[in-house]
């Protein structure tokens, strides 16, 4: 298959893997809080306890979801709809249509060890904040046709980021996230 930009659009698909960094436009900073093994902050209140466990539950269903998005190149695919919410959800369909478009699937496993960093309930909108160890290397990207991986597309261990954000009907989306693939973990 022959692109103009293999390089960027190899890029776009790779991000799908992470927290969807994003194609085009600004890129997220690549800096992110050390994560310290074993350590996240003391939840101090019932509420607190309560935004993490619903904010990793959002994180693990986005996870999900985008997973299967991707293994069948489906931007639409509901799942996202109920863990994403703009603009990360935005920047996932595009990725995943730019798959689709180059025709590519996804396939293998992606390892997800997700803790919360901090917990913001004074804010408007409540917030949670995910850091994550990714590990894509047995997460593939493949021609749909003839199952051949894509040149570049190879997976490593590294460091994700995300925003779990409270919407005012109640559910915790996750609507900004980041792959930090300089950082491994």
């Amino acid at each position: 298959m022959r692109t103009r930009h293999p390089r960027r659009w190899t890029t776009c698909l790779v991000i799908v893997v992470g927290a969807a960094a994003g194609c085009g436009g600004t890129p997220e900073p690549a800096a992110a809080p050390e994560r310290k093994a074993g350590t996240k902050p003391a939840a101090s209140t019932e509420a607190e306890r309560a935004a993490e466990k619903a904010a990793l539950v959002a994180y693990s269903g986005y996870l999900h979801a985008s997973r299967e998005a991707s293994r069948d190149s489906d931007p639409r695919h509901p799942g996202l709809t109920r863990f994403l919410a703009d603009p990360l959800l935005t920047r996932v369909r595009v990725a995943i249509s730019e798959t689709r478009r180059h025709g590519a699937v996804r396939t293998g496993t992606l390892r997800s060890d997700p803790a919360v960093t901090s917990v913001n309930l004074d804010t408007v909108p409540q917030t949670v904040e995910i850091q994550d160890c990714l590990d894509a290397t047995g997460y593939r990207l493949v021609y749909a046709k003839d199952r051949r991986v894509v040149p570049g597309s190879g997976g490593n261990r590294h460091l994700a980021t995300a925003t779990a954000t409270r919407y005012p009907d109640g559910r915790w989306l996750i609507n900004a996230g980041a792959g930090h693939e300089d950082q491994p973990c």
